[in-house]
C-alpha cells in the first residue's frame, strides 16, 4: 500500500537509528510514567480528600523545575546529555521501586509521599532538559519539526494509555501497581539509551567561564529575541492559570462527576487523545510556516475549552471538552517547541530549552497551589473559570505582536491570508492526501456500482413494467 504524502515525514524520521533507539526505549517509559503520575495524585487524594494537598503534591513535583532548570540547562550544554539521561533514569527506577514498596507495605502517608515527590521533582529537570537536547541531534535539521512533534505525539499517546491502565489497576489491583510499573518502564528506557551511538562534539563552546554567566547569557538571548520572548511569556500565563486543570482532575473525577478512579482515567485519557491528534498534525505538517498563528489560535481555544470543561457537571460532556483542551494545549506547546528548536543555535539550545521546560513543567506549581486552595473554598469549577478569564488580556497583548514574532521565528512576512492558509494546513495536515487516496481506492468500487446500476436499469426496461401497469389499469376500467 502506498504511503500518503503527508504520512511520509512520520515514517522517514524513524529511519534514523539514534532516533529510533531513543524513542523506542522511551515510549514504554512514558506510559508507565503517566501511570505513576496518576497513581501518585490519586494516592494523595485518597490519603487526604483535599484539593489543597493534591495541589501541594503537584507543587513539590513541579517546583524544583523552577529552581534547578536554568542550572541544569547550563550544565547540559557542557556535558553529553545522553549520560545525564542515563543517570536520571537509573535514579527514577530506584525511587519508583522504593515508593511502590512503601505503598504495598501500607507504610505510605501524605508526608512520605510529599518527600518522595520532591525528590522525583528534583530529577525532572535533568530528565526533561537532556531529552530536549538529544532529540534535535538524532535527525537532520530539516526533519527537526517532525521529530519533535512525533516525540510530543508519543508523549500524548502515553497520556491516554497510561491513565487508562492506571484507572483499571487502581480499581481492581491497587494504586501501588501503578507506581511499580514505572520501574519496568525506566529499565526499557535505559536499554534504548545504551543502544544509541550519538556524539555531541560542540559541548565546550561557551563565551562565559562560569555557569551563572551561561545562565545569564541564555536569559539575555531569550529576552532579546523578538519571537521566543513573547512566546515564552504567553506560555507562562497559560502554565500558571490553565495547565493545573490536568493536575487537579482527581477532585473533578470524585467531587464534580462522582466517577472515582475510573472517571479520572477517562478524563485524563480524553485529554491525551486530543493532545495526540494535535501533535500528529504538527508532525505531518513538517514545517514551521504558519505555526505562530496556530499557537495563538490554540491558546484562545484552550481558554474557551477550559471554560466549557468547568461549566458542566456531566462526565461525558466534559470528556469532549477535555479532548479539545488537551489538543489545543499540545498544539500550543508542540508548535512553540518546533518554532524555538528550529531557530535556536545548538550551542545555547540547552539553556533556552531549560527555560521552556521551566515554564511548561515548573510554572504550573504556582497555579496548582493557588487554584487548589481556592477550590476548597469556592469550588473547583468557579476557581478554574476565574483562572481561565485571567488569560484573556495577556492573549490580546500577544496577538498584537504576531507580526514581529512571525518574522523572527518563521523568517517570512506576516501576510494574514498566507498565514491563515498555512495555519489551516497545519491543522488539517492529512486531509488532501486522504481524499486523493480515498478517491483512488473508491474508483473501482464506483465503476462496479455504475455497471450494476446500468444493468438494473436495462433489466427494468426489459420487463416493460410501465406498459404492463397501463394495460392492467385499462382492464379494470
Amino acid at each position: 500500500m502506498q504511503i500518503p504524502e503527508a504520512m511520509r515525514p512520520l515514517v522517514r524520521v524513524w529511519s534514523h537509528r539514534n532516533y529510533a533507539c531513543f524513542m523506542g526505549g522511551m515510549s514504554p517509559a512514558l506510559i508507565t510514567l503517566w501511570m505513576q503520575r496518576i497513581g501518585m495524585l490519586w494516592l494523595a487524594w485518597e490519603l487526604t480528600k483535599s484539593n489543597t494537598w493534591v495541589g501541594v503534591i503537584v507543587a513539590v513535583d513541579y517546583a524544583p523545575m523552577m529552581i534547578l532548570a536554568p542550572f541544569v540547562g547550563a550544565f547540559t550544554d557542557r556535558v553529553n546529555p545522553i549520560t545525564v539521561q542515563k543517570v536520571a533514569q537509573v535514579l527514577n527506577l530506584v525511587l519508583s521501586a522504593v515508593m511502590a514498596a512503601l505503598t504495598f507495605a501500607g507504610l505510605m502517608n501524605i508526608w512520605l509521599l510529599l518527600v518522595l515527590s520532591l525528590v522525583l521533582g528534583c530529577l525532572h529537570p535533568f530528565n526533561a532538559i537532556s531529552r530536549h537536547a538529544i532529540v534535535p541531534n538524532t535527525v537532520p535539521k530539516e526533519e527537526i519539526p517532525t521529530a519533535l512533534a512525533t516525540d510530543s505525539a508519543l508523549y500524548n499517546v502515553a497520556r491516554f494509555i497510561g491513565p487508562a491502565f492506571a484507572g483499571l489497576l487502581i480499581e481492581f489491583a491497587g494504586v501501588g501497581y501503578t507506581i511499580a510499573a514505572n520501574s519496568v518502564g525506566c529499565a526499557f528506557y535505559l536499554l534504548g539509551l545504551f543502544a544509541m551511538r550519538l556524539e555531541f562534539p560542540d559541548r565546550k563552546g561557551h563565551s562565559s567561564a562560569n555557569m551563572l554567566g551561561d545562565i545569564a547569557e541564555g536569559l539575555a538571548y531569550v529576552r532579546g529575541h523578538a519571537g521566543i520572548g513573547p512566546l515564552f511569556l504567553l506560555m507562562t500565563i497559560g502554565a500558571i492559570w490553565i495547565r493545573p486543570l490536568q493536575d487537579l482532575l482527581p477532585g473533578f473525577a470524585d467531587q464534580v462527576f462522582q466517577a472515582g478512579p475510573s472517571g479520572l482515567g477517562i478524563l485524563t485519557a480524553a485529554m491525551g487523545v486530543g493532545a495526540t491528534i494535535a501533535a500528529a498534525l504538527v508532525a505531518m505538517y513538517a514545517r514551521t510556516t504558519g505555526l505562530v498563528l496556530a499557537v495563538m489560535l490554540a491558546f484562545l481555544l484552550n481558554i474557551l475549552a477550559t471554560l466549557a470543561f468547568v461549566g458542566t457537571s456531566y462526565l461525558w460532556v466534559s470528556v469532549l471538552f477535555g479532548a479539545l483542551w488537551g489538543g489545543t494545549l499540545t498544539m500550543m506547546s508542540t508548535g512553540t517547541q518546533a518554532l524555538v528548536q528550529s531557530s535556536v543555535d545548538n550551542s545555547i539550545r540547552g539553556r533556552v530549552m531549560s527555560l521552556y521546560t521551566m515554564i511548561y513543567r515548573g510554572a504550573p506549581f504556582l497555579g496548582a497551589i493557588i487554584i487548589g486552595w481556592a477550590a476548597d473554598r469556592i469550588g473547583l469549577q468557579l476557581a478554574f473559570a476565574i483562572a481561565a478569564l485571567l488569560c484573556v488580556l495577556p492573549w490580546l497583548n500577544a496577538i498584537r505582536k504576531r507580526g514581529s514574532m512571525t518574522l523572527a521565528l518563521e523568517g517570512r512576512g506576516n501576510d494574514l491570508d498566507a498565514r491563515l492558509l498555512a495555519t489551516s494546513r497545519a491543522w488539517a495536515g492529512l486531509a488532501h492526501e486522504q481524499i486523493v487516496d480515498l478517491r483512488i481506492k473508491a474508483a473501482p468500487i464506483a465503476g462496479h456500482v455504475r455497471t450494476g446500476a446500468k444493468g438494473l436499469v436495462t433489466r427494468v426496461r426489459g420487463l416493460r413494467v410501465g406498459d404492463r401497469l397501463q394495460a392492467l389499469l385499462q382492464r379494470r376500467d
